[in-house]
């Protein structure tokens, strides 16, 4: 039966090719989600430092990211404007997203 060989051969394949995209699809939204997380800390801290909220600028940050499954790295204050980079694993694997927020320069 040399079709059955091919046909399982085949079938390996197209199992190890559908595993291998599936797991790069949930590193993407893995990263969007970390990227919207960063952004929503940025905004808190830079709320927090124009005084439209109350609380210490970088706690804010670490609230924010912390509800959103990640921890602040950085935290940098420039004025009223904010970058924050937040942390997390995906898997066994480290992964960070920066924003940036603040009036318009």
């Amino acid at each position: 039966m040399p079709g059955t060989a091919v046909t399982v051969g085949v079938v390996g394949c197209v199992t190890a090719l559908t595993v291998g995209l599936a797991s790069i699809a949930a590193a993407s939204v893995f990263g969007q989600r970390l990227a919207g997380v960063a952004d929503a800390a940025a905004l808190a801290a830079a709320d927090a430092a124009s005084g439209a909220v109350t609380g210490v600028p970088c706690e804010r940050a670490q609230q924010v990211a912390a509800a959103g499954g990640a921890d602040v790295g950085v935290c940098d204050l420039d004025g009223l404007i904010a970058t924050v980079t937040v942390t997390a694993s995906f898997g066994v694997l480290p992964a960070s997203a920066s924003a940036r927020a603040g009036p318009p320069r």
